[in-house]
């Protein structure tokens, strides 16, 4: 069960964000900061206590403070981004996480590794470490040398065509895995119980498990009913102006 949720209010600036889809077009940053609005909402639905950052224009992408860190029961570790324009969003996070763990329980990823918590998929102890343009092999290994201090554990996963590993996969806990594209038939993943994405719904593979409700993005009714099926209270958000910038809604907080 998750306590504490992070998030960051979008930055004006977001509209100058990283995309590898040009063809949807900018944000509107008035309806994102709506999006973003609703987003809190169905996070307190679930039960967390929210700490909601203020923007910082500085980043274009300091929304999406999923990538900046990874936290668990057992310790918190600051990441450093792949992204050449997201250096410099984890110093600003640093302070944050103080307040939630002491220093023996922080580690952190050191250049030349790269990692960004996107890539990043908690299954109890286990973490699944994506490697992709973003996070690259001696992030992993630090990565997993900082867990096994803290008696957790973790495995890399290799990514072909998804920009971070949970692009395509989201756990939902009790071993069910909502999967799609590239990792439908990747043998890492065969001892999960699958719900699988359809192509043409494929950015409602980022969806997030919350004390057990899911959060699923607005408008892919295929996904939802799939999830509903497999027991679990949907709550549905409109994301698509953070969409936009290659982000979901796993992407805009650290849930911990």
């Amino acid at each position: 069960m998750f306590k504490n949720v992070i998030v960051r209010k979008p930055a004006k600036s977001m509209v100058e964000g990283i995309t590898s889809a040009p063809e949807l077009g900018k944000p509107d940053y008035e309806l994102a900061l709506k999006q973003h609005e609703n987003y809190r909402k169905a996070l307190k639905e679930c039960g967390v206590e929210l700490t909601v950052l203020e923007l910082d224009d500085k980043y274009p992408d300091s929304c999406f403070v999923e990538d900046v860190a990874v936290l668990s029961n057992n310790c918190a570790i600051i990441t450093n981004p792949g992204a050449e324009s997201r250096k410099g969003e984890e110093e600003e996070m640093i302070g944050v996480i103080k307040k939630f763990y002491p220093e023996d329980k922080i580690g952190y990823i050191k250049s030349p590794g790269t990692l960004e918590g996107g890539d990043v998929m908690m299954v109890g102890d286990h973490f699944y470490i994506g490697l992709s343009a973003r996070t690259n092999e001696e992030g992993a290994k630090q990565f997993i040398e900082i867990l096994e201090k803290h008696g957790l554990i973790g495995s890399v996963v290799e990514l072909k065509e998804f920009l971070h590993l949970k692009t395509g996969v989201a756990y939902l806990e009790n071993n069910n895995l909502l999967v799609t594209g590239e990792f439908i038939d990747n043998p890492i993943f065969k001892d999960f119980n699958k719900i699988i994405i359809d192509e043409d719904e494929q950015y409602s593979a980022n969806s997030i498990w919350v004390n057990g409700k899911v959060i699923v993005p607005e408008g892919y009714p295929n996904t939802k009913k799939s999830i509903e099926d497999a027991g679990y209270e949907v709550i549905t958000v409109d994301t698509s102006e953070y969409r936009k910038l290659d982000g979901g809604l796993s992407c805009l907080s650290l849930r911990f």
